[in-house]
C-alpha cells in the first residue's frame, strides 16, 4: 500500500524542526505525533521511517515524525519544548483539515516516549492541545535510575550497556541535578497525573527500561486514566539501542492496532 511522505518544517522554540508526514491512502480523521529515540542526543529521525510508514498504513491515520533539540545542542528544557510546539503545530494542521472530530495522538521511543509522555504533561497544564491518547513505546521515565529493572540489568545479552548509555544520556540531556526531579524531566516522579489522555505503555521484558514503564502505567491507572500495559517478549541486546529494534516488530503495531481500535469503538459508542 503506497504511503506518501512529505517533509515539513515546523518552528520549534529555538529553530525550524525537520518533520516528515506520512499520509496512507483513505486515511481516517487524525494524526500520529510520533518523537523517535536516540537518547537525546541522536538524530533517529530518518531511521523511523520505515516504523512510521507501516504505522500509518496499519493504523489508517496520518503520522508526523518529528525531530527535537538535541541535548548537546541545548539540554532540558529544549526538546520538550519542542514538543509541544510540534504538537501545537499538529493541532492547527488538523483544524486547517476541517476534520470534524481531530483524533490528535502523541506516541514516542525510548527518550521520544519521554517526550511524549511529558507533552501530554504540557497539554493538560498549558490548556492545550486536547490529545485522544499517549503511545509510550520502551520510554526513559526515570533519571534518576532507581527502578529494579535498571539496577540489575544484566551484563549478559547487553543490558548493563543499555543501562551505561541511558545514563550517560541524561548526564548530556540533564546537567543540572535539581532537573532530575522535575516533573517534565522525570514523568515517573509526577504526583499530578489526573486529566491526563488514555495511554498504551510497551515495555521489554529484557530492557532496563521495563519498570519504569510499567510503574508510569501503574501511576496513571491509580489516578484513574484508562491505561493499558503491555510487557514484549525479550529482544536481543546485543547493542544498547538494540532494545529499540522491538518497534519495528510485528507484536508493537499488533498492539499499537488494537489500541487505536479501542479508542476508535469507546468513541462510536459515546
Amino acid at each position: 500500500m503506497q504511503v506518501t511522505m512529505r517533509r515539513q518544517a515546523v518552528k520549534g522554540t529555538h529553530r525550524e524542526l525537520a518533520t516528515m508526514l506520512f499520509q496512507p491512502p483513505a486515511a481516517t480523521e487524525g494524526l500520529i505525533v510520533y518523537f523517535p529515540g536516540g537518547g537525546f542526543i541522536t538524530d533517529e529521525l530518518e531511521a523511523c521511517e520505515l516504523f512510521c510508514r507501516m504505522l500509518a498504513v496499519r493504523v489508517g491515520l496520518n503520522v508526523l515524525a518529528a525531530s527535537y533539540t538535541l541535548a548537546n545542542e541545548l539540554p532540558f528544557p529544549a526538546a520538550i519544548e519542542d514538543a509541544h510546539a510540534v504538537l501545537s503545530w499538529a493541532n492547527r494542521y488538523c483544524k486547517r483539515q476541517r476534520w470534524r472530530s481531530p483524533n490528535l495522538i502523541v506516541a514516542g521511543l525510548e527518550a521520544g516516549g519521554n517526550l511524549a509522555a511529558v507533552s501530554a504533561l504540557m497539554a493538560r497544564d498549558r490548556g492545550g492541545p486536547a490529545l485522544t491518547a499517549q503511545i509510550l513505546m520502551m520510554p526513559m521515565l526515570d533519571p534518576g535510575l532507581t527502578t529494579c529493572s535498571m539496577r540489575t540489568a544484566s551484563a549478559r545479552n547487553g543490558g548493563l550497556e543499555a543501562a551505561d548509555t541511558c545514563a550517560a544520556a541524561y548526564r548530556s540531556y540533564l546537567p543540572h541535578a535539581i532537573d532530575r526531579v522535575h516533573p517534565y524531566a522525570s514523568p515517573l516522579q509526577s504526583s499530578r497525573m489526573k486529566h491526563l489522555p488514555p495511554a498504551l505503555i510497551l515495555s521489554t521484558d529484557d530492557d532496563p527500561l521495563r519498570d519504569e514503564a510499567e510503574h508510569y502505567g501503574a501511576k496513571l491507572i491509580a489516578a484513574g486514566v484508562p491505561t493499558t500495559v503491555r510487557r514484549l517478549a525479550p529482544v536481543a541486546l546485543d547493542e544498547p539501542n538494540a532494545r529499540c529494534s522491538c518497534v519495528r516488530k510485528e507484536s508493537t503495531l499488533h498492539h499499537v492496532e488494537t489500541f487505536i481500535a479501542g479508542l476508535r469503538a469507546s468513541a462510536a459508542a459515546s
